[in-house]
């Protein structure tokens, strides 16, 4: 099956309309890429803003949201205020909340089917910390992080998998096309055995992890790498070469 190239850029916590409008005038001048769904995340207060002025090619996601529509839930947005915006897309489990804002699994599985089941479509985070790559536990680590989805019996459709080592996240380490080709084939597989080969087969696991203008075509050459969630390299024009690293 042939999977569409996915390209998400991650802006993280920066930004302020000077810079989201620079950013906006570089994707708005790029060529159209018909092959390639490219999806931006500003931070919240831009949102609104990026969707208004980015052309119709370049989607919009939220970085994060909750588990519940609304209620006594202070700094949190929900699903249904990301679909009000006309957004289709939120970036769950990302590494940050992981480890920095201490979000466990059984969360992120819960705030996954909340989104899904609310019509936005998820980008879902997995990654090994150095340590349990060096321990040997990569491979128990990101299959215990997808168990947790795949036991609230997701539908699969609208999820793109983002396999982000956090060793190498803005760290100027990269996983090599070899190391994250065996980890994107291993999820592949388990995605098979624990799924179905069908979900296995269409499901779009992308890479992120230092991705940059200059290693990005030869991780977009491997067969299981569907594309690259781009964290600080989005922020910049050569964002438009990692978009198109397979054209």
């Amino acid at each position: 099956m042939t999977r569409k190239f996915f390209v998400g850029g991650n802006w993280k916590m920066n930004g302020d309309f000077a810079s989201v409008d620079g950013i906006v005038a570089f994707l708005n001048q790029s060529a159209d890429n018909g092959s390639v769904d490219v999806v931006v995340a500003p931070p919240a207060p831009y949102l609104a803003y990026a969707k208004a002025n980015l052309k119709a090619g370049v989607l919009v996601a939220a970085q994060n949201c909750y588990k519940v529509a609304k209620g006594a839930f202070t700094g949190e947005i929900s699903p249904a205020m990301i679909k009000d915006l006309g957004l289709e897309w939120v970036i769950l489990g990302h590494s940050e909340r992981r480890h920095v804002f201490g979000e466990s699994d059984a969360l992120i599985a819960e705030k996954t089917v909340h989104a899904l089941e609310s019509g936005i479509k998820v980008i879902f985070c997995i990654g090994e910390k150095l340590e349990e790559r060096e321990a040997g536990h990569t491979k128990d680590v990101n299959f215990r992080q997808l168990q947790a989805i795949v036991d609230k019996g997701v539908s699969w459709e609208n999820i793109v998998i983002a396999y982000e080592p956090v060793w190498a996240i803005g760290t100027g380490k990269t996983a090599s096309p070899e190391q994250a080709q065996e980890v994107h084939e291993w999820i592949r597989q388990f995605l098979k055995e624990k799924v179905s080969p069908a979900v296995a087969d269409a499901t779009r696991i992308i890479y992120g992890g230092s991705v940059t203008a200059d290693n990005a075509a030869e991780l977009g050459k491997k067969p299981d790498i569907d594309g690259f969630l781009v964290g600080g390299a989005s922020l910049k024009p050569d964002f438009v070469k990692i978009i198109n690293a397979r054209s």
